[in-house]
């Protein structure tokens, strides 16, 4: 054997051979069980910021074959206020979003407040110093409204920019079978359902569940400790 031959022998049986099955069970746990994902975006503000790290509970609807949309056994479904990981049906690009409507429902949006099956949503004030929006910049909040928004009984963040372009009226529009509306918090500044369509049931990943760490960004990544391990709402 030459001593190429050896290294390589040596290479796979004491380093290579050992580490491949550990490395592909995280692998398969990551893509079925549960992941971490990291937000390089704001469409999720002020609920999820930018450098947030969220845990994303991938059996929260269902078990799939690992590194595939195949469901080998589903338990529930998505609900109006989760937040969710998916695949964007325009381009693949894996988004968060809110669920804002499920199949079979009609969902309207009238100058920012959005219609529900023909009711609107209540919305109330959200003070500036409310979780979330205290990381924004200055400048950010200066220029949004915050409100909570009541979806279906369920409670969350959203935030405005009313002199930003965008697209604040739609609708009415019924969900299809097997599809999902999805709304970023910050309506003013997300690529959604607005603009690429309704979800298929089989690109919604799983269901973020907390905030695992949080760095800010425009502080040379500066941890957002009172952001550790924090659940979302």
């Amino acid at each position: 054997m030459t001593p190429k031959s050896r290294f390589l022998h040596a290479l796979w049986t004491e380093w290579i051979r050992p580490l491949a099955l550990p490395v592909i069970g995280i692998l398969c746990a990551k893509s079925a069980l549960a992941d971490i994902n990291f937000v390089p975006s704001g469409s999720m503000q002020p609920t999820v910021l930018e450098g947030d790290v969220v845990f994303v509970n991938k059996l929260a609807y269902d078990l799939k074959v690992p590194f595939t949309t195949t469901h080998l056994a589903t338990w529930a479904a998505p609900q109006r206020g989760d937040i969710v990981v998916c695949f964007s049906p325009e381009d693949g690009t894996r988004l968060l979003k809110r669920v804002a409507a499920l199949p079979g429902d009609m969902i309207e949006m009238r100058a920012e407040r959005l219609y529900l099956n023909g009711s609107p949503l209540s919305y109330a004030p959200l003070p500036t110093d409310a979780a979330g929006i205290s990381h924004l910049a200055a400048q950010e909040r200066a220029a949004a409204f915050f409100a909570r928004e009541d979806l279906s009984g369920r409670s969350h963040a959203l935030m405005v920019l009313p002199r930003r372009s965008a697209l604040r009226n739609f609708g009415p529009i019924t969900v299809p079978a097997g599809r999902y509306f999805m709304l970023g918090d910050n309506r003013d500044n997300s690529h959604d359902s607005r603009f690429f369509g309704f979800v298929p049931r089989a690109q919604i990943v799983g269901e973020a569940k907390g905030v695992f760490v949080s760095f800010d960004l425009n502080r040379w990544a500066q941890p957002r400790f009172d952001r550790f391990f924090a659940a979302l709402e």
